[in-house]
């Protein structure tokens, strides 16, 4: 009360001073818990690691499956055994499958592993020079131009013309991929590598087969899937619904394992080979390129068990690179960053 009746500078030059005072005699109230010798009375004299342990009866005769058994209300088998839907369903269906990082979904793949040096090389200094290659810088304030439909309507006085979905573009009804700006987010990358080989000759000596996918098993470390053949095709010699042609699909730390093979150790002991076509590509960041027999046998798992093949049974293959860019031109930089010389006129 005393200090409400005092003008507002004197209260506060009294309370600056008293202040430290006040603040320094109050550890001097408080006491600890370890002050008091009375909470030492509650704590236990012996150890848990005194006990003894149980019996071998009790050891034995513990049966957690007999105790389940002898439940009366048994539990729902499906209740600790989660299965995955085979089928997405759209996003609305009460069932939906876990994501692929779950190791109880269909999708899941154990791993990273190892971690490839071309991998190393790709995050700490292929992906940084592709950003500052392709980056475009927009001012603060910058207004993009804006961007023609690119879907045809229907143009006519037909009847038939309303309400008629849009045509596709000139030159065929494929759209192409949009390219957003390039950020840290959207750096082209390697997703795969699919290696396809064709056996023409496996319509007549299955032998022919079994070795091509002998061989690209061990090129690829990936386990690989027979096709047959959709029709017949007299030049080739091909009949239907025989087994002709074989793919590995390489994913991760695979696919980085066989392209820094190819890289470092196949193409260059290649006679006089110029590279790849500039013209290769689907315009969604894939490209392809082919082997022949004599490149696939310079792979170090067939050199080292080069009696184990029959010379002429060794394949050649294509070679698919899939990429996260979204056209060839993106697709190509990332290629010719790890190693990939290409030659000819590039067709974006």
């Amino acid at each position: 009360m005393a200090l409400r009746e005092l003008p507002s500078k004197a209260r506060s030059s009294i309370w600056r001073d008293v202040r430290p005072c006040l603040f320094s005699a109050k550890p001097c109230f408080n006491r600890k818990v370890s002050t008091s010798a009375n909470h030492l009375e509650d704590l236990e004299s012996s150890s848990s690691f005194s006990v003894p342990p149980p019996s071998e009866d009790i050891v034995k005769s513990y049966d957690p499956v007999a105790q389940s058994k002898i439940r009366e209300n048994q539990l729902p088998p499906s209740r600790y055994q989660f299965r995955p839907p085979k089928y997405y369903r759209g996003p609305l269906h009460p069932h939906q499958p876990p994501p692929p990082s779950d190791p109880s979904s269909r999708l899941f793949q154990p791993g990273p592993f190892t971690l490839p040096r071309l991998q190393q090389t790709y995050e700490s200094t292929i992906a940084p020079d592709l950003l500052t290659l392709s980056y475009a810088h927009f001012p603060p304030g910058y207004k993009a131009p804006p961007k023609q439909q690119r879907l045809r309507s229907w143009e006519g006085e037909s009847p038939y013309f309303k309400n008629r979905p849009l045509r596709g573009p000139r030159g065929g009804d494929t759209l192409r991929l949009l390219t957003a700006p390039k950020t840290f987010r959207n750096i082209p990358k390697i997703t795969g590598v699919t290696v396809h080989s064709m056996v023409p000759e496996a319509a007549h000596d299955s032998a022919n087969l079994h070795v091509a996918g002998m061989i690209i098993q061990a090129i690829t470390n990936v386990r690989v899937q027979t096709h047959k053949a959709r029709s017949n095709v007299t030049q080739w010699s091909l009949r239907e619904n025989t087994f002709v042609s074989v793919t590995a699909k390489v994913e991760r730390e695979d696919a980085f394992h066989f392209l820094a093979k190819l890289i470092d150790i196949v193409l260059p002991r290649i006679k006089e080979w110029k590279g790849v076509k500039g013209s290769t590509g689907d315009s969604s960041g894939n490209l392809t390129f082919g082997l022949p027999p004599d490149a696939v046998a310079l792979f170090p798992e067939i050199e080292v068990n080069y009696d184990m093949y029959p010379p002429r049974m060794i394949p050649g293959c294509h070679i698919t690179v899939h990429s996260s860019a979204t056209n060839d031109k993106d697709a190509r930089l990332l290629l010719q960053s790890i190693g990939i010389p290409f030659y000819g006129k590039f067709v974006n």
